[in-house]
């Protein structure tokens, strides 16, 4: 990938370029699925951390879990989830603009004093394009775009994932060497300057 198509993809619509991966071991919950889903999911979370050599755990000491998956068929569903306003503030308009927007995913982050991404909350919407993917390809697109905080208009044109000659669902490769990149222990965990888009490239590179 060159550092112009990294750049963009954390270019916010504002203008802003922002980049961020966790700082912590991903301690996830995921509610609004059956056994197997759950498996899928979780088994998604692993491989992706395991690719970016990040750790998963049980509990996070600080928050228990801090990665919350929400599966969903209606966004006034999370009118009723005990103590959700209190994590996301301001969640009535939220809920509202997303209903009136007919969205289907929603991602809120937040970050500790490093500015990485310390918790996240993913709420998706099953409508009926998300029914109608392969549950493996929708965990796996969920939590790649999770792992990084990627821009608002990433994915927008091309989805993170491919499909095999053997029609198995798979990461694009230069995604997953950009997350690999991203976690080097040599970079940053965060950046606000498009000249980190540059550093990430040369990592990209190298790992090819």
């Amino acid at each position: 990938m060159t550092a112009d198509e990294i750049t963009a993809l954390f270019t916010r619509s504002d203008g802003r370029f922002a980049f961020a991966r966790w700082g912590r071991p991903i301690a996830p919950v995921v509610f609004g699925v059956d056994d197997a889903t759950l498996s899928l999911v979780k088994g998604a979370i692993e491989a992706v951390a395991d690719l970016a050599g990040h750790e998963v755990a049980e509990m996070d000491p600080e928050l228990g879990v801090n990665l919350m998956i929400f599966f969903l068929r209606d966004w006034d569903e999370l009118r009723g989830v005990p103590d959700l306003d209190r994590l996301i503030p301001d969640l009535g308009p939220l809920l509202d603009r997303l209903e009136a927007a007919g969205a289907s995913q929603y991602r809120v982050f937040r970050f500790d004093e490093a500015d990485a991404i310390r918790a996240a909350f993913v709420f998706v919407r099953m409508d009926a394009e998300m029914s109608a993917m392969p549950a493996e390809a929708l965990a796996l697109g969920q939590v790649v775009q999770t792992m990084l905080l990627w821009s608002d208009r990433a994915f927008s044109d091309r989805s993170p994932l491919g499909v095999t000659p053997g029609g198995a669902t798979v990461l694009r490769p230069e995604i997953g060497a950009l997350i690999r990149a991203a976690y080097d222990p040599v970079m940053p965990a965060s950046a606000s300057d498009a000249s980190h888009a540059l550093r990430l490239a040369a990592r990209v590179g190298l790992a090819r």
